[in-house]
């Protein structure tokens, strides 16, 4: 790349760089310390066969209920921006996904399967691939940048035909995906819907901190009187269901509010955004939380292997002495024999000729015991005597091939690595942490108080 288009990238990615709220800067720079290429901390566990998470850079929350329950007007009051078709008919046949982008976009079922990586086993549910699409906003408002909306068919009983298992997609979505689930009921539609109902007990059986209860459109549903006996008829409905009545669950009172229109209904919408945001800076906390996890099950990782080559090492040491120790009197045992014989056997003239009188005379002196243990030994066993002692020098030779066996040792560049890596988690992405912990915490309490 010319250095003129480098220096318009790196222009680029700074001025994107300078639009980020602070959360959205501490989410993204723990996404980036997993996934780069030869430092992230994914690739680097994986060299130690532990399995990390990419920690996302947004929540995501799933919108449930009837159609007409009011899903996607919600989605687009909080955007503030008409992404999403709203009305009396059921607008939302398929799943919508909508998030924040550098610019206005729709994208197809399998544009949104190459976005979204994680989204992958909706391939497998038949038919889901061609109701499913992304609507890219680049609104700003409220905490939209940090927040994925999903919203879902709306549901219906009877003979109503999804092209797809509406059931299982949702609850795929909502078991494995969704970090908030919102059940809108709408008080003059169909809030008492069965298959919203099994839905979502279904899901409370599992995620009953992640779901949220809310009567939507109530600016529609008549009088306080009239409302009232709504919530009334839906709460008692719910507390039917064994998993939904040891919930303890609430159910605030939501609509949108039109402008020129006034309404004497208690809206509680903004609890809405409250119950988002509280959830974002749950999500923070959490992530950096496990960031410091995740750098120290790496770094008790390499220690493990390091202590292991330790041992290993000093096993080996251990190995190679005895196996020395083993083949000098393996060796030994015989060469003092021959060494007896030969002093035994050859005349005077060839030792000295050989030796000298000297080492003859230091020859014969040391292999006199040797001399004195075959002179003891009868001659008929003299054979018998070389036997053994044959086998004898064989165990040792043997005991010292068994004792050369060793354990696998890291090699000298691979341990420089691996202190290198544990450098890095320690004092890099440690260091970097608390730096983004504190960047966090100064927007609740200040840096006075830091």
């Amino acid at each position: 790349m010319p250095e003129k288009l480098k220096g318009k990238a790196r222009g680029s990615a700074a001025l994107a760089s300078s639009t980020l709220s602070a959360n959205e800067k501490i989410l993204q720079e723990c996404n980036r310390l997993y996934v780069e290429e030869t430092t992230g901390l994914i690739e680097i566990a994986k060299s130690l066969d532990i399995k990390l998470l990419e920690p996302r850079k947004k929540i995501t929350v799933l919108l449930i209920g009837n159609h007409s329950a009011g899903k996607s007007t919600f989605i687009n009051w909080y955007v503030e921006e008409h992404v999403q078709r709203t009305g009396v008919a059921i607008e939302t046949q398929g799943f919508t996904i909508v998030t924040s982008g550098r610019k206005r976009e729709s994208l197809t079922g399998n544009a949104t399967m190459h976005l979204y990586q994680h989204l992958k086993p909706l391939q497998d549910m038949k038919g889901v691939i061609d109701y499913i699409g992304t609507e890219i906003s680049t609104s700003k408002q409220k905490k939209f940048s940090l927040v994925t909306f999903i919203d879902t068919p709306g549901l219906v009983d009877g003979d109503m035909k999804y092209p797809f298992d509406v059931n299982e997609s949702i609850l795929w979505l909502g078991n494995n995906i969704a970090d908030l689930i919102f059940v809108f009921f709408d008080p003059i539609g169909q809030a008492l819907c069965k298959r919203t109902l099994n839905i979502v007990e279904n899901l409370c059986d599992k995620h009953a901190e992640r779901m949220k209860f809310y009567l939507s459109k109530a600016d529609e549903a008549g009088h306080e009187s009239d409302r009232q006996r709504v919530m009334m008829q839906i709460v008692q409905e719910l507390c039917k269901r064994p998993n939904l009545n040891r919930t303890g669950f609430e159910m605030p009172t939501i609509y949108v509010p039109t402008l020129g229109k006034q309404s004497r209904c208690v809206n509680q919408i903004e609890e809405v955004c409250k119950e988002i945001e509280k959830t974002i800076n749950a999500t923070i906390q959490n992530t950096l939380n496990q960031l410091e996890k995740d750098c120290t099950e790496i770094a008790d990782a390499i220690n493990e292997k390091l202590r292991i080559d330790d041992e290993a090492r000093s096993y080996n040491l251990r190995a190679k002495s005895r196996r020395c120790l083993f083949f000098m009197f393996g060796l030994f045992v015989p060469m003092v024999f021959l060494a007896n014989f030969l002093a035994v056997g050859l005349s005077d003239d060839i030792l000295h000729s050989t030796l000298g009188k000297v080492g003859t005379a230091n020859l014969r002196h040391y292999t006199s015991p040797v001399s004195s243990i075959w002179t003891a030994v009868p001659k008929t066993y003299h054979w018998h005597f070389l036997g053994g002692v044959a086998v004898l020098t064989l165990i040792l030779l043997l005991l010292a091939h068994l004792s050369s066996k060793t354990r696998p040792t890291l090699g000298r560049r691979l341990k420089k690595s691996l202190l290198e890596r544990r450098e890095y988690v320690q004092s890099k992405v440690k260091s970097k942490k608390e730096a983004l912990y504190k960047e966090y915490l100064q927007q609740s309490i200040g840096a006075q108080e830091m």
